[in-house]
């Protein structure tokens, strides 16, 4: 479905409610009082061939005897009428409908879609609550309640989870701008909703209540290009696995394992909650104070130790940080605080402080610069209401302009005592929580959702070891493997496609009988690990086919027999392919680590790093989405010692972290270039210090065959095919190729290399030079929906940026802006064409029907270059501005 379609879904003049009904109870009769009550300002239709009129309007007994096609039908009948009356809405010319109806099995929701693909009838639903859009007064939907005008959109799969959501929302005065629920998603899905809701003004924060997600790559696509301009909270249920059964089963999705959304969110810059009550809480502190936190530390205002010391507690269990108070600033709290002998963060002023000590302990750490996050708690007490701490609290914070005071929560513990201060928080929009626990567990929310934010923006370390990859040559060893028949490489066979990226593994030799091990083994040099070699037994260890230390011919023959016959008696099927034979390696001193690849359904391959010799499920791992860079690897091994499936061991020599980082990049590139293999085990690698040796290697292969619906990788990854050498006019030699992250100290130099009559000619006026957030917006893109081509030459033993061109295609990939600009003092070597060409060919692969542009008249070399590649050039006289438009289709 295409924004614009998305976009009048959500901007209906006109509904139809079909199956309107007068029985209390009955959908039908809920969304018609619903439609009535909300305050929906264009005609309300409701189609029934029972009632002559439902809640006092005029009734139609059929679709087609409609007065006009209405924007928008909500339809309220049951399972078995669905197909028949979105072909009938079709025919009329109705395009958007909501489905109110549940229990569709797979079956008639395949010909539900069949048949709204036929009638061009974009559904919402089924099994949903329905839609709200308070700015429209529109409420179409079954809900018990309104939801009040606001600038929140939340969008969900359960429909009683919506009701829940709507209820807390109304005693907390909060509003939204959309409110959807989208349940089995059989037409319109979370993706194109994130792509209309991003660009949505009306729209400060998204939240999201997800059972599955089946379009994973379009998922992450649209929720990055949200997650880039406002913030976006996800909380995802399935965490276990008969959750995720029943999640599959609400649903109809194919199940994900968690940890992998775990990494689809953080891909995203999303923020992940992981219940109900953290989503209320993260909504009142993200979703209310969308601006990103500048710093972590927070400092703690009490009038309590004991809340406090629990605030405290929560604070450092979940990796915060505590703000270091200055000694001015300390100074004058003592002075305020007369009674302390000691004053620190948490700044306690004990139960018996007044408003007024209240008022001036805060005035105090609202003017500390070291104070950028605030959390005031308050403890009832007898001295006065906790309402009249609210109001000293409200007005000594408004007395501070916004933009100068730190962001500021507050916990007003106890129910009865105060609840109206608690009220009086939220009508003047500063978060208030019930336990001290709670505010801090919101707070950081806001750290995560910061750390994802510079998870998007940071600058990745460049990779010095491409030297290492060869992909054509392990390319070949596959399909000699593959024509070969062999599909389960055990490490032998492994190593040869391991060696072409740079992952060293241990000498492996196979023998077939338990006397060739002997042979090899005494040719190999004692002692030895002998290893049972079988497709069927995935894990060796397991049933005892993993043998160390062996230290003579005949306690290898011996050991081999007796695997043997333990296989024949506990896996008796087992095809047993002979030993594998190695030297044992040098184990004090490494740690030992577990790296492999998996192919998840729905998502594509996926890295996991874990400690050697864990089980080999997502549980025992950290999780991450290929590709991969140095800073993303950096993020994975970090994220193992978070989940603590890697510990961090007093060893003489410590893993050299950016050599890791190297390694795992390289693995991550293995599994781009070669789409035959399905699966990769390296379990142990032995890494010391900056050397890492895989002693155990097994790799699934199978011919890969493209899928035109579902892309292999959950994220697209450097389109390296596009890199071009290229020659200058000057004779110089360059390269055009597609930017990446890496490059964003060179586009920095780039920028500060434009004169000013360049940069106004490009942006339309003076801009100042642009901020790393910005940069890395231009170098960190999705490249399924936006490009830039950057032409680069050697320069000072690194590069430099001579010019780029971008083209940023619209989510349907209609219509695509495109943008040129030359460095100043390169300009008249041919870069503008080379530039401009590479962009338009690259639209024309991508489907983009239409390339459009705007420059100013001054500009009179883009205007030529234009026109001789074939562009209509028009001017708007009343905006000062010339329009460039190629149209390719």
């Amino acid at each position: 479905m295409s924004v614009k379609r998305v976009s009048q879904f959500f901007n209906p003049k006109s509904v139809a409610v079909i199956g309107a009904s007068n029985t209390a109870g009955h959908a039908g009769f809920v969304v018609m009082r619903n439609l009535l009550q909300g305050g929906f300002k264009g005609p309300i239709m409701p189609v029934s061939p029972k009632h002559q009129a439902v809640h006092g309007v005029l009734a139609y007994n059929s679709i087609q005897a409609l007065p006009k096609v209405p924007d928008l039908a909500v339809i309220c009948t049951n399972k078995t009428t669905l197909v028949q009356i979105v072909t009938e809405l079709g025919e009329i010319g109705c395009k958007s409908a909501i489905i109110i109806a549940s229990g569709l099995n797979h079956e008639q929701r395949l010909a539900l879609k069949e048949a709204a693909k036929q009638a061009q009838v974009d559904l919402l639903g089924p099994n949903c609550l329905g839609l709200l859009i308070p700015h429209l007064g529109l409420n179409a939907s079954f809900s018990h309640t309104i939801a009040k005008r606001g600038k929140l959109a939340f969008i969900s799969q359960s429909a009683a989870v919506c009701s829940t959501i709507l209820d807390w929302a109304q005693q907390k005065q909060i509003g939204f701008s959309y409110f959807i629920s989208v349940g089995d998603c059989v037409d319109m899905d979370f993706a194109e909703l994130l792509d209309f809701l991003g660009r949505d003004a009306k729209t400060q924060a998204i939240l999201l209540y997800i059972d599955n997600i089946s379009e994973v790559r379009r998922f992450i696509s649209a929720a990055r290009a949200a997650a880039f301009s406002k913030p976006v909270i996800a909380i995802k249920t399935g965490r276990t696995q008969a959750g995720a059964i029943a999640a599959q089963q609400h649903t109809g999705g194919r199940s994900i394992d968690d940890a992998v959304y775990d990494a689809i969110f953080q891909r995203a810059g999303m923020l992940r909650v992981n219940d109900l009550r953290e989503l209320f809480a993260a909504t009142q502190t993200l979703a209310l104070h969308p601006k990103l936190l500048q710093v972590e530390p927070l400092t703690i205002l009490t009038n309590g130790g004991g809340p406090g010391v629990m605030a405290v507690d929560t604070l450092l269990q979940n990796s915060g940080k505590l703000a270091q108070l200055s000694d001015t600033t300390l100074e004058a709290l003592r002075n305020a605080t007369p009674q302390s002998e000691s004053i620190y963060n948490p700044v306690d002023i004990f139960g018996d402080s007044s408003p007024l000590r209240y008022k001036q302990a805060l005035e105090i750490l609202l003017k500390a610069p070291e104070v950028q996050n605030l959390l005031i708690i308050h403890t009832p007490s007898a001295l006065a209401p906790s309402e009249a701490y609210a109001e000293i609290i409200a007005d000594t914070l408004d007395a501070i302009p916004k933009m100068a005071r730190p962001y500021v929560m507050t916990n007003f513990m106890g129910e009865d005592a105060a609840y109206e201060a608690r009220r009086r928080r939220a009508q003047r929009g500063i978060p208030t929580y019930r336990t001290p626990e709670g505010a801090v567990g919101a707070f950081m929310h806001l750290i995560s959702y910061r750390r994802n934010q510079k998870h998007l923006t940071q600058t990745p370390e460049s990779i010095v070891e491409d030297k290492l990859i060869h992909a054509d040559d392990a390319k070949t060893i596959i399909n000699q493997l593959i024509d070969a028949g062999h599909h389960q490489l055990s490490t032998h066979l492994a190593t040869r496609i391991l060696n072409e990226y740079g992952i060293e593994c241990i000498r492996t030799e196979i023998a077939l009988t338990p006397s060739e091990a002997r042979e090899q083994a005494e040719l190999l040099g004692f002692p030895v690990a002998l290893k049972l070699v079988s497709k069927d037994i995935p894990s060796k260890s397991a049933v005892g086919g993993v043998v160390l230390n062996l230290n003579d011919g005949n306690e290898v023959e011996q050991t081999a027999f007796s695997i043997l016959l333990r296989i024949n008696e506990t896996f008796p099927e087992a095809e047993v392919e002979g030993f594998s034979l190695q030297p044992m390696a040098p184990r004090a001193g490494a740690e030992e680590l577990r790296i492999a690849i998996k192919s998840e359904p729905s998502v594509g391959p996926v890295i996991l790093l874990g400690e050697a010799g864990t089980g080999l499920g997502f549980g025992q791992s950290a999780v991450a989405l290929p590709p991969l860079n140095m800073n993303l690897a950096k993020y994975l091994i970090a994220a193992a010692h978070d989940k603590g499936v890697l510990k961090e061991k007093a060893l003489p020599n410590k893993v050299d972290k950016y050599k890791l980082c190297a390694l795992i990049t390289r693995i991550s590139q293995l599994v781009i270039d070669q789409p035959d293999i399905q699966s990769v085990e390296l379990n142990p690698v032995l890494a010391n210090a900056g050397q890492f040796l895989v002693l155990d290697a097994s790799i699934t292969l199978s011919k890969y065959v493209t899928d035109k619906r579902r892309k292999r990788l959950a994220i697209r990854p450097y389109p390296k095919e596009l890199v071009t050498p290229v020659v200058l006019k000057n004779g110089v030699e360059a390269i055009l190729r597609p930017i990446r992250p890496e490059d964003e100290r060179a586009h920095e130099e780039f920028d500060k290399s434009l004169t000013k009559e360049d940069r106004y000619r490009r942006f339309f006026g003076e801009l100042p030079q642009f901020n790393h957030e910005q940069l890395a917006k231009m170098t960190q893109i999705d490249y399924d929906r936006e490009m830039a081509f950057i032409v680069t030459e050697s320069y000072k033993s690194t590069y430099r940026t001579l010019g780029v061109s971008r083209v940023l295609m619209d989510p349907d990939n209609l219509i695509a802006e495109f943008a040129v600009v030359v460095r100043s003092d390169c300009q008249g070597l041919g870069l503008g064409k080379m530039l401009m060409t590479a962009a338009i060919e690259h639209c024309k692969k991508q489907g983009v029907e239409i390339i459009e542009g705007i420059t100013l008249p001054e500009n009179k070399g883009m205007i030529e270059l234009s026109k001789r590649l074939g562009f209509v050039v028009s001017r708007d006289f009343e905006e000062g501005t010339i329009h460039m438009k190629l149209v390719l289709k």
